[in-house]
């Protein structure tokens, strides 16, 4: 593999892990925005971070196993 293209392929592998961080985060606002909108501080922050960090954890496994096959 050429050395562009490795670094392509690194590139790649870092910006899916990223969307581990995303996921997290996204969670995080989303649960803010519910959380001031009804007035349930702060039930759902605690969702929103549980299920980011779950989509996010989904995800690595995901990028994991297809790195691990190929």
């Amino acid at each position: 593999m050429s050395e562009l293209g490795k670094f392509g392929s690194e590139l790649g592998a870092g910006m899916e892990a990223a969307g581990f961080l995303s996921s997290i985060l996204a969670g995080l606002l989303l649960g803010l925005l519910l959380d001031w909108w009804l007035d349930t501080s702060p039930w759902f922050v605690v969702i929103g971070i549980v299920a980011g960090s779950v989509s996010g954890f989904i995800k690595m496994w995901q990028l994991a196993k297809r790195q691990d096959d190929g």
